[in-house]
């Protein structure tokens, strides 16, 4: 299997996020509140890890390559996440299947879709052409290094930009890798079905758009 690019990469987060909060959909509609739990600690889990992911890695790329149109990109970007950092961490303070907690993570939803959708029609097709394919697979690489020291939890009060948010999200790592060790994840069996629905995902970010301006 060839390396992939960064667009590759940063999509293949993307639709891990529809995944698990798809999954988190499905547990509320049965009622089953440890499971929604499950999955609503392993979707900030992940949307944790990707956002500060990208402001070390894809973010400074962007405003080092594609001049101040990359600057104002970065920063529109930095506080989308910003706002979505704090809806997860007073998510963390509500009680698992509340209609405030279920309303909550539904406009999160919303953001991180327009969010996400941004980057994958604004941000990377703009800059993956200028770096080159090499340059972005290597991207691509640290990318997926650098979620693995990344924070657990979401950090609303970590500074998001170079170098603050390189030092500070290494250092709280091991602290949120503690706190959270005997925190609930979904089951071995519960992440092997997500995973084998997720090779038939495919969210178009484009068409959706299209579809919104209609």
């Amino acid at each position: 299997m060839s390396e992939k690019t960064l667009f590759q990469a940063i999509k293949g987060d993307h639709e891990e996020m529809y995944e698990f909060y798809d999954q988190y959909k499905r547990a509320r509609e049965r009622g089953d509140v440890p499971a929604q739990e499950r999955w609503v600690r392993q979707l900030t889990w992940e949307v944790a890890r990707h956002a500060v992911g990208e402001e070390i890695v894809v973010y400074p790329l962007m405003e080092k390559h594609l001049g101040g149109k990359g600057v104002q990109l970065a920063d529109h970007d930095r506080e989308e996440h910003q706002h979505i950092k704090e809806s997860l961490y007073k998510l963390e303070s509500l009680a698992p299947g509340s209609a405030e907690y279920h309303s909550l993570l539904d406009q999160m939803m919303v953001s991180l879709h327009h969010h996400n959708d941004d980057e994958e029609i604004k941000d990377l097709p703009l800059l993956e052409p200028v770096i080159g394919e090499e340059a972005s697979k290597e991207a691509a690489l640290s990318f997926k290094k650098t979620k693995k020291l990344v924070p657990t939890r979401a950090h609303p009060s970590m500074p998001n930009k170079p170098p603050f948010e390189t030092l500070i999200g290494l250092l709280e790592a091991p602290i949120d890798k503690i706190k959270d060790w005997f925190a609930s994840f979904p089951a071995e069996e519960e992440m092997k079905e997500a995973k084998e629905e997720l090779k038939t995902r495919g969210h178009d970010a484009a068409a959706c758009r299209t579809g919104e301006e209609h």
